[in-house]
């Protein structure tokens, strides 16, 4: 598989998985702000972005394109940034090929279960009438019948893309409709990560509870947690800054 992917900076590689819904672009501002020293690759996952589409989306799957990317680039012994599904992605390559990497940054998801309503997202993006669709206003008149944060909404519409004459969506609803029981969920591992690794969280964010350090401590007995205040899920954007910071610190550690 064919990743679409960004890059900026020379210097010591940094490898950024975005979340769902998401793609590389959502993290530009970002590996601008770390190009100054770093050579940092944004990637678009399978089923978003430029990337090619699955029948069926795991983290086993993600993490094995992943891992293909990373030898397809000679970028063994990155460090590997991820954020939410990323973050999941990015675990799951720790845990199943460590030596791929050296270090690991986990943005504001930690390696358990969550109960999430990921299905009312792609329901009201499906409801969307494309064929009616003449403008990104109309299409985000028709999302705000069901989603009702302006926000989640302008998020949402970077996934539109203009095809001729109308619109289509640069992600896998269908697909990704059909793999949230996986993406939802995190798979089980014996193994451990042992070389450096830190869970950013987003303070205002329920993602990373003190319930779940014991098991990132579990699988991921070289890491730390640290906590961005004023700072929600999308902690890279609430508060980018802090987010920065936190990484440059924990690289030069």
């Amino acid at each position: 598989m064919t990743l679409a992917f960004t890059e900026i900076g020379e210097g010591e590689p940094i490898v950024i998985l975005h979340g769902l819904f998401g793609s590389g672009r959502n993290w530009a501002s970002i590996a601008k702000a770390l190009a100054d020293t770093y050579r940092v690759i944004t990637v678009d996952l399978p089923n978003h972005g430029a990337s090619e589409w699955t029948e069926r989306v795991t983290y086993q799957g993600l993490a094995e394109a992943t891992a293909n990317f990373l030898t397809q680039h000679d970028l063994q012994g990155c460090t590997l940034l991820g954020h939410s599904m990323g973050g999941k992605t990015a675990m799951t390559l720790a845990l199943s090929q460590g030596e791929l990497i050296s270090r690991l940054i986990v943005a504001d998801i930690a390696p358990v279960p969550y109960d999430h309503d990921n299905l009312a997202v792609i329901e009201a993006l499906a409801a969307v009438d494309l064929a009616s669709v003449k403008s990104r206003n109309e299409a985000e008149a028709q999302m705000a019948v069901h989603i009702s944060d302006r926000m989640l909404r302008a998020f949402l519409l970077q996934n539109l893309r203009r095809e001729g004459d109308g619109y289509q969506w640069r992600i896998n609803l269908e697909g990704l409709k059909a793999s949230l029981p996986d993406l939802h969920g995190f798979p089980e591992f014996d193994t451990t990560f042992e070389k450096p690794a830190v869970f950013i969280a987003g303070a205002e964010s329920d993602f990373v509870e003190p319930e779940h350090h014991a098991e990132i401590d579990r699988l991921f007995p070289n890491s730390s947690v640290v906590d961005l205040t004023y700072a929600g899920h999308w902690l890279h954007a609430d508060n980018p800054k802090a987010f920065i910071q936190a990484v440059v610190q924990f690289l030069n550690a």
